[in-house]
């Protein structure tokens, strides 16, 4: 699509837009599809906000069969990059810093772990993200921050339109 077409297209939606993202992740990473796979989804996204949850399998547990703390932390850095992609960035920038409390049992094999990301702050260089988790009880169960250096990332596709090289659904 030439720049003069890709500016006259209409943007996606922030919804939209972010479960592209998501796609895009689980096309290209080498994580997240292995780790994830079809059982974490977005369920809504508007700008600066991604919600999102995680059907527990066998897979996201430790050998006491509750999900793993990597896990968690592997969703926050996930989520954090999705809040990020909500403010209309297709490149999600890089981590500088994670962190992830753990407070109550995340879940068990067969049950759900809701998640909302927030972008807190976005700047020329640095994006501040918080995850919240609720285990399938409603009780949070973890809640983590992402900082991403975003600088390169404004030099991309901006705007909640896919880059010209994406070969994804646009509805995904």
């Amino acid at each position: 699509m030439s720049n003069v077409l890709r500016r006259a297209a209409k943007p996606l939606s922030a919804d939209t837009f972010v479960k592209s993202v998501l796609k895009n992740f689980m096309a290209d990473s080498g994580l997240e599809p292995r780790l994830f796979g079809p059982h974490l989804r977005v369920t809504n996204a508007i700008k600066g906000r991604v919600d999102f949850e995680l059907d527990i399998t066998k897979d996201h547990t430790n050998r006491l069969k509750i999900i793993h703390g990597g896990t968690i932390a592997s969703m926050v850095d996930l989520g954090g990059s999705l809040a990020v992609a909500s403010m209309g960035l297709w490149s999600t920038g890089v981590s500088t810093d994670l962190n992830v409390t753990y407070l109550s049992s995340g879940g068990n094999v067969g049950e759900k772990l809701q998640a909302s990301a927030v972008c807190e702050k976005i700047g020329k260089t640095l994006a501040f993200t918080t995850v919240t988790f609720k285990n399938s009880k409603g009780e949070l169960a973890a809640r983590g921050s992402h900082t991403k250096y975003v600088e390169k990332a404004w030099k991309g596709d901006v705007g909640y339109i896919p880059p010209e090289n994406w070969n994804g659904d646009e509805q995904a």
